[in-house]
């Protein structure tokens, strides 16, 4: 059965800030590139997406993880793709982590999604739409509260 994590976000953690929150998404997606999954980024668009590559290319050498943007990089891709809302990820995908804040869901595409509640109520209410369509999609639905630094 395919997973939806909905991870919560509170406004009083490092995550509600947009530095914390990108550190947070480069922990998950080290987290789950180490156990082997193959890993889409939704990004909510192009920029938002070349931001996140090049936050990639930041990180310290050591802790390096191989990525590309949907249409560049080798044939069969890396790893970690990073697309955003209008493109589509390669077909050998497993796990999808959403960080568009609108009403993308990846029902019925992979196994296993990472989505996140924000703290803005605006932003909430889109969170809770994903949550249901996921619900309707079959999917075995989590919330996780967030307990990193």
């Amino acid at each position: 059965m395919p997973t939806a994590t909905f991870y919560l976000i509170s406004p009083d953690s490092a995550q509600a800030t947009p530095e914390g929150f990108a550190q947070y998404v480069l922990y998950l997606t080290r987290h789950f590139a180490a156990q082997g999954a193959r890993i889409y980024l939704q990004c909510q668009d192009k920029q938002h997406a070349e931001q996140l590559a090049e936050r990639f290319w930041q990180i310290e050498p050591e802790q390096f993880l191989a990525h590309n943007l949907v249409g560049e990089g080798p044939k069969s891709g890396t790893a970690i793709e990073i697309g955003y809302v209008g493109v589509s990820p390669s077909w050998n995908r497993q796990l999808a982590i959403n960080l568009a804040d609108n009403q993308t869901t990846f029902a019925r595409t992979f196994a296993e999604v990472v989505d996140f509640v924000p703290c803005a109520e605006n932003a909430k209410q889109l969170a809770r739409e994903r949550y249901k369509l996921y619900r309707q999609a079959g999917y075995q639905l989590q919330t996780v509260e967030i307990q990193y630094p």
